[in-house]
């Protein structure tokens, strides 16, 4: 029997979503895997800054729609992922060899290369629920991660 935990929290601005990022990171681990999804605009690269800042990385964070992959120094590795363009073909990229290099890995888009994600992992949905508010709800996958969303929440 598996008990699926789901957490939800409601940031009520970008500050706050950003904010709550770097709470996570006070939590980080080597091979974190946290797995974001939602609409245009719902928050997702505002969570990964929060996440960038509070690893010590200065470079500004975009999304790397284009790139796929990017990767900054940090307290730990930072490796921003955006696979929206991949359309589930995952062939070539190398994205599964990333989950084992020691880093904390932010995937924007996730749900679209669900095949290939680890059992274990953290899944943050972000829900629109006004101009500024959203819901974030964190699925946990495994028992680190339980432990995470308790430290953190």
């Amino acid at each position: 029997m598996v008990i699926e935990m789901e957490y939800k929290i409601t940031t009520r601005n970008e500050k706050e979503t950003f904010e709550l990022a770097q709470n996570f990171e006070s939590e980080k681990f080597p091979n974190m895997i946290i797995c974001l999804n939602g609409e245009l605009g719902s928050g997702k690269t505002i969570f990964t800054k929060g996440i960038a800042s509070a690893l010590g990385i200065d470079e500004t964070i975009t999304s790397p729609t284009f790139t796929i992959i990017k990767e900054y120094e940090g307290e730990l590795p930072l490796y921003h992922m955006d696979v929206y363009r991949l359309d589930g073909v995952t062939d070539g990229v190398g994205i599964e060899e990333y989950f084992h290099k020691g880093g904390v890995v932010v995937i924007e888009w996730a749900k679209t290369i669900k095949d290939i994600l680890p059992k274990e992992r953290l899944d943050i949905k972000f829900v629109v629920a006004g101009e500024n508010k959203r819901v974030l709800v964190l699925e946990p996958h495994g028992k680190q991660y339980e432990e995470l969303c308790e430290a953190v929440i």
